[in-house]
């Protein structure tokens, strides 16, 4: 009764209806705890992607111009509502390529060794990709990744860092740190970073910082521009709802904006807008990220994406992050009334401290847990060795949703 209460007084309850809630085998809606790994599809994608199809089959090549909406300026449909979600200005703002490709994008600009200032800190238990291109980025330069990768650890018997263990470690390195990585919350343990503080220890000890947003973007409240991150890479098929293999994004603060001396790999879509037709030999950057766009954009997931920013931009991401603190504790409070000292949470407590994914270890369980609860109308993700990790998402989960799940985890675990 709660539950239902809660959802009846929830002005954002109406969000849930613009998307479509996959279904069990019986016809019931799933319990959809996965918009951490995949977002569910927006009720309009299919008629923003419908749009574009109908202007390539009637316009072919005129549809870059002519189309309803123009193929050539794209990805500013995108843009504001997209600056708006990581807290950032549009001109620090782009919608391209996917994430661990503008990860290497931008470490071309901002990962610059020097044989005296080589090293990069990331977080232990980062997301492989990232270690994988942080480590291709150490060899490509000429170095040890045992050398010039610096991981900072939680303390024994910890699950999640500590802001002052990163500030430390970063102080300690100094002058060697050429570049401070760290995911802007942790994929496997939920945990958000305090961003601001780690980047002003970062650029105090001269270092370049910068964040993978995939599991921050549209997730937490973010405000890049005014942490001075110096840049930011993301995903859109996460909290996002991009759809799968979905167009990412990336950042780039606005200091750099005309820094046009700064190393990159260029391509034409990041040449200035009014002489990129002429075709000529000598690249000519646009100001701020837009410039670091190497390939022209791919409309039909742009449009997918653009569907789903709409409905951000009429929730707002402060609504959409109060509900999710409520949704989140809701949640965790059901969780440990269970009573099952088996159970804990490796996700931090502190609500500054997290997004709406909670990571439940459940000591001597194994995946036959997480199948039994699939098996129950549970969409939640298994993590090796022992946690599962669920999120209620705050534009299509209930209040009622979590009370559900919380039943089937008491059932299955008793």
């Amino acid at each position: 009764s709660f539950a239902q209460e809660m959802d009846q007084n929830d002005e954002l309850r109406k969000f849930r209806d613009r998307f479509l809630i996959p279904r069990s085998a019986d016809g019931s809606e799933v319990i959809y705890f996965t918009g951490n790994s995949l977002g569910l599809q927006p009720n309009s994608v299919r008629g923003y992607v419908e749009q574009e199809l109908d202007d390539w089959g009637n316009l072919g090549v005129e549809g870059h111009v002519h189309a309803k909406n123009p193929w050539l300026p794209y990805h500013e449909f995108l843009t504001q509502k997209m600056a708006a979600i990581i807290g950032a200005k549009p001109i620090e703002t782009v919608v391209m390529n996917s994430l661990t490709v503008n990860l290497h994008l931008l470490l071309v600009s901002f990962y610059r060794p020097t044989a005296e200032r080589h090293k990069v800190i990331v977080e232990k238990g980062a997301f492989p990709s990232d270690r994988y291109a942080i480590e291709s980025q150490i060899r490509f330069h000429g170095f040890d990744p045992e050398l010039s990768l610096i991981e900072v650890a939680p303390r024994p018997g910890e699950s999640t860092l500590r802001t002052e263990d990163i500030i430390e470690m970063i102080e300690r390195e100094g002058n060697s740190v050429a570049t401070v990585l760290l995911g802007g919350v942790n994929y496997y343990t939920g945990q958000a970073f305090e961003m601001g503080q780690i980047t002003a220890a970062g650029h105090k000890a001269g270092a370049f910082v910068g964040f993978d947003l995939a599991h921050a973007a549209g997730n937490i409240e973010l405000n890049m521009h005014d942490w001075g991150v110096d840049f930011a890479a993301w995903c859109s098929y996460k909290y996002l709802n991009g759809g799968p293999g979905a167009v990412g994004g990336a950042f780039v603060h606005e200091r750099h904006a005309n820094c046009h001396d700064i190393p990159r790999f260029a391509g034409w879509w990041g040449h200035d807008k009014a002489t990129r037709f002429l075709m000529g030999p000598e690249f000519v950057p646009l100001a701020g990220v837009e410039g670091w766009q190497i390939s022209n954009p791919p409309i039909l997931q742009m449009a997918a994406l653009r569907a789903s920013l709409e409905i951000f931009e009429e929730a707002g991401m402060s609504a959409l992050v109060e509900k999710s603190r409520r949704l989140t504790g809701y949640l965790e409070s059901l969780i440990m009334a269970i009573g099952d000292d088996r159970i804990s949470i490796v996700t931090p407590t502190d609500q500054s401290q997290r997004g709406c994914q909670l990571s439940i270890r459940v000591q001597g369980g194994d995946r036959s847990l997480h199948d039994s609860i699939v098996a129950s109308g549970v969409s939640a993700d298994w993590r090796e060795p022992d946690v599962i990790r669920v999120a209620p998402v705050p534009l299509y989960n209930s209040f009622t949703d979590v009370f559900r799940f919380a039943e089937v985890l008491r059932s299955q675990l008793h």
